[in-house]
């Protein structure tokens, strides 16, 4: 079995950014009532940049970043739940825009767990020898989504796109990843897909935008996620005060305090930069990631763990390079 290791990341986010006091400008909110609850203080939104557009700007730094060509990829992932188009995938309006040929190209979706999702299905077919340089994304356009009346959910989502390049490798650098979903929590976090009436049914959508009963994703992440993190790391030698940084879906700073307690990790180990984006799904942590970069050292332990609509859940425990 071939071994695999990141060899480039990247990140794109559109140009408006938009703080909590502007938000309260058109509704009952205020910049300490936002960061209070959630961590946020600002949140970059489009104006016309599309998912497709963030997806491909995020893919090409993580290309330049690995010293790679775009003929050298021959798997591109996209996970997303705001594609541009239902059909073709944004994954290949992406190979379109860069230049991949001949790739295998498909979209997941997995909310906010996206990127863990798409990264196990990306390392598990390098593992087997059918890929060599895999490119997987998170990509979203949230705030096309979200009723801007409703204080509950504008204030939390917002858009961007993070992108790892994974490499075969001599020696494996991602040691373990593990998901999972419940459907029973299906109804905790909604986004509908829109339908018209036709000739043979008058049935028409009344929901247009996400939904999200916060308390009880809340109840589910601070639950799910540190025992999610516990058994990634069973059999691995390893304990959570052995690692040298969390990275975690980039939701709720409470949360994210809450799972460093029941592990009983220093808070400073958790990497946070939700205040400068807010919730941006499936692209949180490859985003965060990639911010994190800089502060990495070669044979630092990191875990990343995602956690949303499903319900889904999963974690990566990866050695840098």
């Amino acid at each position: 079995m071939y071994g695999v290791k990141i060899s480039g990341l990247g990140k794109a986010v559109p140009e408006l950014e938009v703080s909590n006091d502007d938000i309260a400008k058109f509704i009952d909110t205020s910049d300490e009532w936002i960061e209070s609850r959630t961590g946020i203080k600002s949140r970059h939104i489009s104006t016309g940049e599309t998912t497709t557009d963030l997806a491909a700007s995020a893919a090409q730094h993580a290309l330049t970043d690995s010293g790679l060509n775009a003929d050298a990829i021959d798997l591109v992932i996209v996970a997303t739940v705001t594609p541009d188009y239902t059909m073709p995938s944004t994954a290949c309006c992406v190979a379109q825009r860069l230049g991949i040929k001949n790739a295998t190209c498909f979209d997941l979706a997995a909310a906010c767990s996206g990127f863990i999702f798409a990264s196990e299905v990306a390392v598990s077919l390098i593992h087997q020898g059918n890929y060599k340089h895999a490119l997987v994304i998170g990509a979203e356009v949230l705030s096309k989504t979200v009723d801007w009346e409703d204080r509950n959910t504008c204030v939390l989502f917002a858009d961007g796109a993070g992108a790892a390049v994974y490499a075969r490798s001599n020696e494996n650098k991602v040691i373990k990843i593990l998901t999972a979903s419940d459907g029973d929590g299906s109804d905790l976090i909604t986004l509908p897909s829109l339908t018209e009436p036709n000739k043979f049914n008058e049935t028409q959508n009344t929901q247009k935008y996400m939904q999200m009963n916060g308390r009880e994703v809340y109840k589910f992440a601070t639950t799910a996620v540190p025992q999610n993190i516990q058994n990634v790391l069973a059999d691995t030698g390893y304990t959570p005060q052995d690692i040298d940084l969390f990275i975690l879906h980039q939701a709720n700073a409470r949360i994210m305090d809450s799972v460093a307690k029941k592990l009983d990790v220093d808070n400073e180990k958790f990497f946070k930069n939700l205040h400068k984006y807010g919730n941006t799904s499936a692209a949180s942590i490859p985003i965060a990631l990639a911010d994190a970069k800089e502060k990495l050292k070669p044979g630092d332990k990191i875990i990343l763990s995602g956690f949303g609509a499903g319900l889904t859940w999963g974690s990566m425990f990866i050695v840098w390079e």
